[in-house]
């Protein structure tokens, strides 16, 4: 079994940094602004000898009034509950404290036990302005620079009696039959239910979730399983129009959530659908296709619909002429508060997933284009026939079907690809996957001399 560490401290202390520096890639979010992780990210740690999961938690700021506050450190300290052990990160430039001291106080009546890790320790000018660290009550200081990957090895010898012996060759053992992991990104404007979503999936109040928009700023990553399939769910920050975004850090998070959609196997669409489909939603969807990702569309707040048929007609209508190289785009609408119409949601994720991963013999594939060509033959082109003599799936995720032609693609008109698609969907039932055909000039390489 994994074990689990926890990097804890006041924001600001290089919590982020280390843990990216565990992790080994820019995994959460890094500011000179405080407070930017807010939500909990787990990452695969390697330490030298070491593997384990490491979780980064929001900055604790014990103390402080507001609701928003409040729920940080209940999380972050969530955090540590749920690990064997804590990282206890402090400035070494700053020194140590009073809310150090308050929090090195809160995490001793906590149980578990706690490593204390001076960062930013580059210099001796550093070292000197954290020697108060003793007085902290948890016994001798790990001296390292999370930014530069000094003193590393002193906190690996620290972390092993917790971590365990053995956990690397536990870590690399995986069921043979385990099928595919689905990387499922959710993705919306702000505010539009993604992390109550993924919290009622999860069935924990896993998420930041409250009225305040924008609390999410990074792409979370969460592991889960569904029927049995392992699902990576991953939480992503608000996307609004590029004209409104005026701060780094939102430049940042939207970055953060274009990147997830880059490396999701299906992109989840979440909508608002007392607000449907508005301009900033339909961008999103063709970034997705762009990247040519599989795209389900979902609407919550469905309960508070009125008309409910209405709304879905002008949804439905409105991503087919606006996404018009998509046809019949999974839709499904559900309210996360009730959880009416969440059963159907998963479903559909996972069918998507499927027909995205299709792959047709080229058997079949030269059947369809022999029938598409007799139906409706080709064009002219420079007064000459158009003649498309065989195809061949190039790829798959998503499907990519090769076309050899006598013409070049550009001497293809569109309307006829269009048809050509159209007719690929039908056939093969690939129904709002995003499908390239790419038209190859030159005689079938496949045909016998």
């Amino acid at each position: 079994m994994t074990r689990t560490i926890a990097i804890l401290g006041r924001p600001n202390v290089g919590k982020s940094t280390l843990f990216n520096r565990l992790v080994g890639r820019r995994q959460a979010l890094v500011h000179d602004e405080p407070g930017v992780t807010r939500d909990r990210i787990e990452g695969e740690a390697r330490l030298f000898d070491l593997a384990f999961k490491v979780v980064d938690t929001a900055g604790l700021e014990v103390g402080l009034e507001g609701a928003l506050s409040e729920r940080l450190v209940e999380k972050s300290l969530k955090g540590l509950d749920e690990a064997d052990a804590g990282v206890f990160l402090i400035d070494a430039r700053a020194g140590v404290t009073a809310l150090d001291r308050t929090i090195a106080d809160l995490l001793r009546k906590r149980g578990k036990p706690v490593v204390l890790a001076a960062n930013k320790c580059e210099g001796r000018a550093a070292e000197a302005e954290a020697a108060g660290a003793w007085g902290l009550g948890l016994g001798e200081p790990v001296w390292l620079s999370a930014e530069h990957g000094l003193g590393l090895d002193e906190l690996a010898e620290r972390l092993r009696p917790y971590v365990g012996a053995g956990e690397e060759e536990e870590a690399g053992e995986g069921d043979e039959g385990e099928p595919e992991t689905l990387r499922l990104a959710i993705v919306g404007r702000p505010n539009v239910g993604k992390s109550s979503l993924v919290n009622r999936l999860l069935r924990e109040e896993r998420q930041l979730t409250g009225p305040e928009p924008g609390l999410t700023r990074d792409a979370v990553r969460l592991p889960w399983r569904w029927r049995g399939r392992p699902v990576e769910l991953v939480d992503t920050a608000g996307l609004r129009r590029k004209a409104r975004i005026d701060q780094r850090l939102e430049r940042i998070s939207a970055s953060a959530s274009v990147r997830a959609i880059r490396e999701a196997h299906v992109v989840l669409l979440l909508v608002d659908a007392t607000q449907p489909l508005e301009k900033q939603d339909l961008a999103i969807a063709g970034l997705a296709l762009d990247e040519g990702r599989a795209l389900v569309l979902a609407a919550n707040k469905w309960d508070l619909v009125e008309d409910q048929k209405e709304t879905r007609d002008e949804i439905l209508f409105r991503m087919k002429h606006k996404l018009s190289q998509l046809k019949d785009l999974p839709f499904v609408p559900f309210s996360v508060l009730t959880g009416r119409g969440l059963e159907r949601l998963l479903p559909a994720v996972a069918q998507a997933f499927e027909r995205w991963s299709t792959r047709v013999p080229t058997s079949r594939l030269n059947r369809w284009l022999g029938d598409a060509l007799a139906k409706n033959p080709p064009p002219m082109a420079q007064n000459r026939r158009i003649k498309i003599r065989y195809a061949t799936q190039a790829a798959t995720r998503p499907p990519t079907i090769a076309l050899f032609a006598n013409k070049p693609e550009a001497d293809i008109p569109d309307s006829y690809k269009r048809y050509l698609l159209s007719s690929f969907v039908e056939t093969f039932g690939l129904q709002g996957v995003p499908l390239r055909l790419r038209f190859r000039h030159g005689e079938n390489p496949y045909a016998k001399d």
